[in-house]
């Protein structure tokens, strides 16, 4: 078994509920299972996209895990589930429901998962309910949330409860994009995927520097996906703008961006050598940690590939097969890392 934490895996379901029935209108995912070991996820009568067993199986996540050194997987939904868009109430079945499945996961294989709750954000009160239960009830580790909630970005006044509720549960929080804006506009060439995703990143982690949340909550433990983004490769240009023009980028946090270097964690998902060594040496190795958005093909076939694949000292990548990831997760008992 390796030492591998993965801090970027997605899960859901074998089966879902019909809840475009059960609620009386579109837009959320169902499966069609139409061949063994696979299921193509539908929104309405539109084709999103196909999964296998190891979307769902726990058995067959384990046996991969091995094959890829991955002693342990931390679990989040698929942003496509995220249903901010949804009637609140409806949005917190539907978010029960794929809580209730990770929870059987992490119980039915200890020592291999943890779990990061997904919450109906679109209303900040019900989602600090779900995550109180999901940490004090269900042993869950944190909340996995999007890059922006509908029309908040991150730094928005209605979401400080759940900034302070994550706080006070020293809660881990993965921020995932979604609902890339422009989507309408970039049709062909899954140019959302490979444009709008890195500039979401950029997007939440700058709106939560500016807006000075990391000041506000300083306890914090956040981690953007896919290597924090377009940020780290468009820093030079968001610093100069902050210090050119501070009365329209400083107005909420006098703090320069590069002062937040190393408060937050990214995962190792660049699929570049001179990108992980530039993410690396800008947050520093205890805030880069192997993920790999398992089990998706834009993701890491085998995760922690990359860094396995660099010339550093076997301290140095340590710190990001498991270290970086153990500072970003609540202490454990009985860790054996």
């Amino acid at each position: 078994m390796g030492r591998k934490i993965d801090i970027h895996t997605h899960i859901m379901p074998q089966h879902m509920p019909r809840y475009s029935e059960r609620f009386g209108y579109e837009g959320f995912v169902h499966l069609h299972h139409h061949a063994p070991c696979k299921a193509r996820m539908m929104v309405g009568d539109k084709f999103f996209r196909e999964i296998e067993h190891n979307c769902w199986d726990g058995g067959v996540r384990v046996q991969e895990m091995d094959e890829a050194g991955v002693r342990l997987q931390v679990l989040s939904t698929i942003p496509v589930l995220f249903n901010y868009w949804a009637r609140p109430k409806d949005c917190l079945e539907v978010c029960r429901y794929l809580n209730d499945h990770m929870a059987d996961t992490v119980a039915r294989y200890p020592g291999r998962f943890v779990a990061l709750a997904t919450l109906p954000m679109q209303d900040p009160q019900l989602a600090v309910e779900e995550l109180e239960r999901c940490i004090l009830h269900l042993g869950m580790v944190g909340a996995e949330i999007g890059t922006h909630i509908n029309d908040w970005n991150l730094n928005e006044p209605e979401l400080y409860p759940f900034w302070e509720a994550c706080q006070r549960l020293n809660a881990s929080v993965l921020v995932h994009p979604w609902d890339m804006p422009g989507s309408e506009k970039m049709r062909r060439y899954w140019l959302p995927w490979l444009v709008g995703m890195p500039a979401e990143t950029s997007r939440a982690i700058c709106s939560m520097i500016f807006g000075g949340i990391f000041e506000k909550f300083p306890r914090l433990r956040v981690a953007f996906c896919h290597g924090g983004g377009s940020f780290p490769g468009t820093l030079g240009r968001i610093e100069h703008g902050f210090r050119m023009r501070p009365d329209l980028v400083a107005v909420d946090n006098e703090k320069p961006p590069s002062h937040y270097l190393g408060r937050f964690w990214v995962d190792t998902l660049t699929f570049d050598p001179a990108m992980l060594r530039h993410i690396v040496q800008l947050f520093g190795s205890r805030r880069v940690a192997v993920g790999s958005d398992y089990p998706f093909p834009l993701g890491e076939e085998r995760a922690g590939a990359l860094v396995e694949s660099m010339e550093w000292p076997e301290d140095i990548k340590e710190d990001l097969f498991f270290r970086a990831a153990l500072e970003w997760l609540p202490p454990r008992e009985g860790n054996s890392f």
